[in-house]
């Protein structure tokens, strides 16, 4: 009974080691020599187990450089999509952020790493629940859930530091404009559903609104409430 026991230690902990390999390798070649630089968001990209926010089916893909499909229409987007996104908000340790688009939670567990507190609101409520019991699982305490109208935002938590939208608007949000902190900065895919958008990111200084395209991308569309 014993060996059985650490027969089955060893060989998790050989399956731990091959994804962290496999996450290694994902940061250096698909993130840093792709020019993300931040370091705050590579220590958090190498943490975060990308594998256990997948449907099992394509578990096997988790660390490829490539979106991956998590059911109701939705993707998990590539990680250096993902990273590239972290590092334009220019995350600090004492941030309060809020995330559009729950989706697999990978994002959140992302910023989750980074920031103090993570708020993150999903508009398909078996996916949101989904992100959250896996999230909770995997330890993460700093991250809230709202199941509603992305485009709304999370009126009672605001000001946020940084808001990171993750599906694709035909404009940004103006209640999202709204609860974005001064000096804050959101990141938003800005285009027509199905076709290629922009990457913008949005800083507010004031009553001023600045933005600039940053590239441009592909995203799910931003589905809202009917």
């Amino acid at each position: 009974m014993l060996k059985l026991v650490l027969l089955l230690l060893l060989v998790n902990l050989f399956q731990s080691d091959e994804r962290q390999a496999e996450r290694e390798h994902m940061v250096v070649h698909q993130i840093q020599d792709r020019g993300v630089k931040d370091e705050l968001t590579i220590e958090a990209m190498r943490k975060v187990d990308r594998h256990k926010l997948v449907p099992s089916e394509v578990r096997h893909l988790a660390y490829q450089d490539r979106p991956l499909p998590i059911g109701f229409g939705q993707t998990i987007s590539q990680p250096y999509m993902v990273a590239y996104m972290t590092e334009s908000i220019r995350p600090g340790e004492n941030f309060k952020v809020l995330e559009i688009g729950t989706g697999s939670g990978y994002q959140a567990a992302v910023l989750a790493e980074i920031v103090a507190e993570v708020y993150t609101v999903e508009i398909v409520e078996d996916l949101g629940k989904r992100a959250a019991n896996d999230l909770r699982d995997m330890g993460y305490q700093n991250i809230h859930f709202k199941i509603g109208d992305g485009y709304y935002g999370w009126q009672e938590h605001a000001p946020y530091d940084a808001i990171i939208v993750t599906a694709a608007s035909e404009q940004v949000p103006p209640p999202l404009l709204k609860q974005l902190k001064d000096g804050g900065r959101m990141i938003i895919p800005v285009g027509s559903p199905f076709m290629t958008q922009q990457l913008v990111i949005v800083e507010k200084k004031g009553k001023r609104i600045r933005s600039r395209n940053l590239m441009p991308v592909r995203f799910v569309p931003f589905t809202r409430s009917k």
